[in-house]
């Protein structure tokens, strides 16, 4: 092969061009490609530099760019009067289409564990999980930020603390003892991206294969597989009229997840005889109890139930988020834990994150201690009980036999479906008339409409149409 040359070019021989490529680029990449899918065999020999470019319609010194950066690369090797010759062989497939990915066993379980949204877009979308632009103090949002982002120091300084800037978890302490009945110190606060993030991190520390966790059953998707993507066993604990069952909790775990505020899906508040039910067991067997406040702020109907983490701040490990009650976009969130907790959530933080954007976090720190987020979530509220009393109304109307359960919070209004129906069924025959609803399969089948984000008028509409099922 060492005398071979390779076949004479022509411009059909260039790769289409990509958006706002440079044409040796372009040049390289098609040569580059050349070799790699083995078009030119090792130690070829190409034209003179003259030749190649007339063979490829572009100009010599567009070549010589190109070739040079492939020489940079190892693709190929010039050699003064012998010429430019391909120095690399070629890849052991011709397919452009990779084969089984080496997933790891982590990767493959929280895959498994993730839901499908069926997609599409309908006329009335009550799928849970829609942004609510009234759950968004712009101008008080907006000032916060702006005035942190010319404090450069103390951004940079927020930076080295592993648990986020220490003035906002101040003041994040010092309204969850206020507002909810909660018992926290600055040391026990971590900021977030989200419960999300924070679900990973704890099933990380405190899970593994061979151990086992709880969780609530239906609950929230999300933290269902990030405790089974640890590889622990995940034991559910079925749900009913009042919440979790403690009767249900198994003999041992590591940790229990549950949303006692306001179930979800159910949307039931936990009543605190269970709550002790569910810390006693924890004490005895030395689970840590994951309490996923996600509706904290998001009660219509008078103010929130105290959080379990007062009744028991060294059991209890507390998640909390703003993205609801402020905006998905400032992906504000929080652990209170055990001193102890926070202190290796800190020490693994490095390994697969850094604290959450400086700016939010500030910003979050100077609503809440200015006492503009308690004057948005007043505003909040009251729209929000609105819409979930006209809803509410508005299917008892059409669909009367679909039995709603009371909701003292949340963005969603839970409707049990009678006995025999399928709420795929229902979804199915929903998206016909242009309408989207989150189907609930288990034991007692239901369907979740979303009401926060639509106007008044598109919620009595929506219903209606659902009562031409």
């Amino acid at each position: 092969m060492a005398g071979s040359r390779v076949p004479a070019l022509s411009p059909a021989a260039l790769l289409p061009p990509q958006p706002a490529e440079a044409l040796h680029a372009r040049v390289a990449r098609s040569l580059r490609h050349a070799v790699t899918q083995g078009h030119w065999p090792q130690g070829a020999r190409l034209p003179g530099h003259r030749a190649l470019a007339q063979q490829l319609g572009v100009s010599r010194n567009t070549l010589v760019d190109a070739l040079g950066q492939l020489e940079t690369e190892g693709y190929v090797t010039s050699r003064g009067r012998s010429g430019t010759r391909v120095c690399a062989p070629p890849g052991q497939t011709t397919s452009d289409a990779p084969g089984l990915l080496p997933l790891s066993a982590w990767a493959r379980r929280a895959l498994s564990g993730q839901d499908e949204d069926a997609g599409g877009s309908y006329e009335f979308d009550f799928r849970v999980g829609q942004p609510v632009p009234e759950l968004y103090p712009e101008a008080a949002w907006t000032q916060a930020l702006a005035r942190r982002a010319g404090q450069h120091r103390a951004g940079a300084e927020a930076l080295r603390d592993p648990l986020g800037p220490v003035e906002t978890r101040r003041a994040l302490a010092a309204y969850l003892n206020a507002e909810r009945s909660a018992r926290v110190t600055p040391d026990m606060v971590m900021l977030t991206g989200g419960i999300q993030s924070a679900l990973d991190a704890l099933a990380r520390v405190f899970l593994e294969a061979g151990r086992v966790a709880a969780s609530e059953v239906p609950t929230y998707s999300g933290a269902w597989a990030a405790l089974a993507a640890s590889g622990a066993e995940v034991i559910g604990v079925p749900v009913d009229a009042e919440g979790l069952d403690p009767a249900g909790l198994p003999e041992a775990a590591t940790l229990v997840y549950l949303t006692p505020a306001c179930q979800f899906p159910t949307t039931v508040t936990l009543p605190f005889a269970r709550q002790r039910a569910v810390l006693d067991w924890a004490a005895a067997c030395g689970a840590f109890v994951l309490e996923d406040d996600y509706a904290a702020d998001l009660h219509h109907t008078g103010r929130p139930p105290a959080v379990m983490q007062g009744l028991a701040p060294e059991r209890v490990i507390l998640l909390g988020s703003f993205s609801k009650s402020l905006a998905p976009v400032t992906r504000s969130g929080f652990v209170v834990a055990p001193e102890t907790v926070t202190r290796v959530l800190a020490g693994t933080r490095p390994l697969t994150d850094r604290v959450p954007g400086v700016l939010d976090s500030l910003a979050l720190g100077d609503i809440l201690v200015s006492g503009a987020y308690g004057r948005h979530l007043r505003r909040a509220r009251q729209g929000l009980r609105h819409r979930y009393e006209v809803l509410s109304r508005a299917l008892e109307a059409a669909r009367p036999e679909w039995r709603l359960t009371p909701a003292r919070a949340g963005l969603h209004l839970h409707a049990a479906l009678p006995s025999g129906t399928e709420a795929r069924t229902i979804v199915r025959k929903a998206a016909d008339l242009g309408v989207a609803v989150t189907p609930v399969a288990g034991p007692h089948e239901a369907v979740l409409l979303a009401f926060a984000h639509l106007e008044v008028s598109r919620l009595r509409e929506g219903a209606a149409r659902l009562g031409r099922l």
